[in-house]
């Protein structure tokens, strides 16, 4: 009997895995019980466990028939600093941390793929299963590359899906090119003389330099970026002042760009620094930028993105699998692993429409437990593409 024919038999218990996760979140770096638990299953599970990669970070390699062909799969394990109001029965038990990104259901639909590939004669070759730590923020896909993850564990593809709001439940999305966007970020310190705000003539006004900013440099993208080439630049922070009868001398400005294009960042960097010094000597200041690299931006290469659309069709249907949609401006650090391997994909599962105020990062976003099934086959069947028996 295949794989796929026996995923039924396993869904309420992956789904139990799902809620036990979900009610017990930890913040990046800090997954010890959820890093713990996943550990325990793979052992039982019968593969080889390894706890000393990375972090908290759980790798487990899984060799099948004789094949010399590895590939990886990935699934996260890290929750959000939010505060839960989903009202759920299995809702988390900590104050402030909530998995609100559905890692919980893909950390338990990889063990549920795991499981049934461990009892299968149905692919030749080695399936490295990585639960990473810290995809949020904190970049552990760049630390599990850092602390030589590829090295110890070298395969030819890597594979990772993600829950999608908003794309219909039962639909699978993978495109060739960018998928998700890559994140910079930047913080500015306006700096001038502080001052009355009853006789500004005294000082400098490191706020306007600052509202200045804020307008003028919206120029990046719409003046300085091919509009063919899609970019968003948004300050989110300004920071300053403590009275309101007093102008201050320092004001902090903080924003983030997202692109598809990697040159992008370099060109971001030295605009929004060309653009905040103007400002600051229009107002005769001065501006000290700090810009910070974040995530590269997610590309499915072609062969790696046409392998995971046969395996979506093997999964729910060609006609279910879309390759042309608009990729997402958010980011993701799979793209360092995908960097770090150099084939692989990245892919949706439909989620279907969880609602206002039910989305990724939502304080009342609840994973939609009828796409574990959906994942686990498609995780199954990805394997079974990519090392065929008799390939």
């Amino acid at each position: 009997m295949r794989e796929n024919d026996k995923v039924e038999a396993i869904i309420a218990e992956a789904i139990g895995w799902r809620r036990h996760i979900h009610a017990n979140p930890e913040l990046g770096f800090a997954e010890h019980e959820t890093a713990a638990f996943v550990a325990a299953k793979l052992k039982e599970f019968g593969l080889a466990v390894h706890t000393d990669v990375s972090a908290t970070a759980v790798v487990a390699t899984l060799t099948k028939g004789s094949g010399s062909k590895a590939i990886a799969l990935r699934a996260e394990l890290d929750a959000l600093p939010i505060k839960e109001a989903t009202g759920v029965d299995y809702a988390s038990r900590k104050d402030g941390v909530m998995h609100a990104c559905g890692h919980d259901g893909h950390a338990a639909v990889l063990l549920g793929a795991a499981k049934l590939l461990a009892g299968s004669e149905s692919f030749n070759g080695t399936v490295v299963f990585v639960f990473q730590p810290a995809e949020e923020v904190l970049g552990g896909g760049r630390k599990l590359i850092e602390d030589g993850l590829i090295e110890r564990f070298p395969v030819d593809q890597v594979f990772a899906l993600h829950n999608w709001p908003g794309l219909p439940e039962g639909h699978i999305g993978v495109k060739p090119g960018p998928q998700m966007a890559a994140v910079d970020d930047f913080e500015i310190i306006f700096r001038g003389s502080g001052c009355h705000a009853a006789m500004p003539h005294l000082g400098d006004d490191p706020l306007l330099a600052a509202a200045s900013f804020v307008t003028a440099i919206q120029r990046l993208v719409s003046r300085s970026v091919d509009p063919l080439s899609p970019g968003v630049l948004s300050v989110t922070e300004i920071h300053g002042g403590r009275f309101n009868n007093f102008v201050p001398g320092e004001v902090k400005v903080e924003g983030t760009c997202r692109f598809y294009e990697r040159a992008l960042s370099d060109h971001c960097a030295a605009e929004i620094e060309r653009v905040a010094e103007a400002c600051a000597l229009m107002h005769g200041g001065r501006a000290e930028l700090t810009y910070k690299r974040g995530y590269p931006p997610v590309v499915n290469p072609a062969q790696g993105a046409a392998l995971a659309a046969l395996a979506g069709a093997d999964t729910v249907g060609a006609e279910r699998v879309l390759t042309e949609f608009q990729p997402s401006m958010g980011c993701e650090d799979f793209a360092f692993l995908l960097q770090g391997v150099g084939d692989g994909a990245y892919v949706w599962i439909g989620a279907g429409d969880v609602g206002p105020g039910a989305g990724l990062h939502g304080d009342r976003f609840v994973f939609n437990d009828a796409i574990v099934p959906i994942g686990i086959r498609f995780f199954v069947n990805t394997v079974q593409r990519a090392l065929p028996v008799g390939g």
